[in-house]
C-alpha cells in the first residue's frame, strides 16, 4: 500500500492505502507531467507543492483517526519518493538522448545563464536528424526533469 502526502505551507494534504495503480492515476502521473494534482480539497502544483510518497502495510481506520495516520506511517512504512517517480518516468519511454541531453545543460548551465533557445541547439546537436517539434518536446522535458530534480534553476532574464 502507498501512503501520500502533499504540502505546500500552510497546507498539506494525506491520502492512505493507495494501490499503485490508484497512485499513478490520481498523484504520480499528473506529477510527473508538470500537470495540477487533485487531492483533498486543494489542487497541488508540481512547481511549488513538496511530494511524499510511502509504501507499507494497509493502515486501519483505527491507525489513521485523530491525527494518528501520518505518524503511523512515517513509523511503519518506507519512504520511497524518488524511487516510484523513478519508474513511473522510465515507463513513459525516455528517449536515451533524454539523459544525454539533461547532462549537456547541467554542464553549459554550471558555465553561466542558459536560455531555453540554447537547450534546443543542444537537442539539435543530439537528435539532427528529428525534426522541430520533437526536439522542442525533448529539450523542455530535459528542463522539467532538471527543475524536478533540482539540479536546475530558473531565474528571471535581464532582458
Amino acid at each position: 500500500m502507498f501512503h501520500v502526502e502533499l504540502r505546500q505551507f500552510p497546507h498539506m494534504a494525506r491520502e492512505f492505502n493507495l494501490e499503485r495503480d490508484q497512485l499513478d492515476a490520481r498523484v504520480v502521473g499528473p506529477w510527473i507531467r508538470g500537470e495540477v494534482v487533485e487531492l483533498g480539497d486543494r489542487r497541488w502544483s508540481p512547481e511549488q507543492a513538496k511530494l511524499v510518497i510511502f509504501e507499507g502495510r494497509a493502515l486501519g481506520p483505527d491507525e489513521i483517526g485523530m491525527g494518528r495516520g501520518w505518524g503511523n506511517v512515517t513509523k511503519s512504512a518506507e519512504e520511497v519518493t524518488a524511487r516510484v517517480l523513478d519508474e513511473a518516468r522510465g515507463a513513459t519511454g525516455s528517449p536515451p538522448s533524454l539523459e544525454v541531453l539533461k547532462q549537456a545543460v547541467v554542464s553549459r548551465a554550471a558555465q553561466g545563464p542558459l536560455r531555453m533557445a540554447q537547450v534546443l541547439r543542444l537537442a539539435g546537436e543530439l537528435e539532427p536528424a528529428e525534426p522541430q517539434a520533437p526536439r522542442l518536446e525533448l529539450a523542455g522535458r530535459a528542463v522539467w526533469e532538471l527543475l524536478q530534480e533540482e539540479r536546475l534553476t530558473l531565474s528571471a532574464g535581464d532582458d
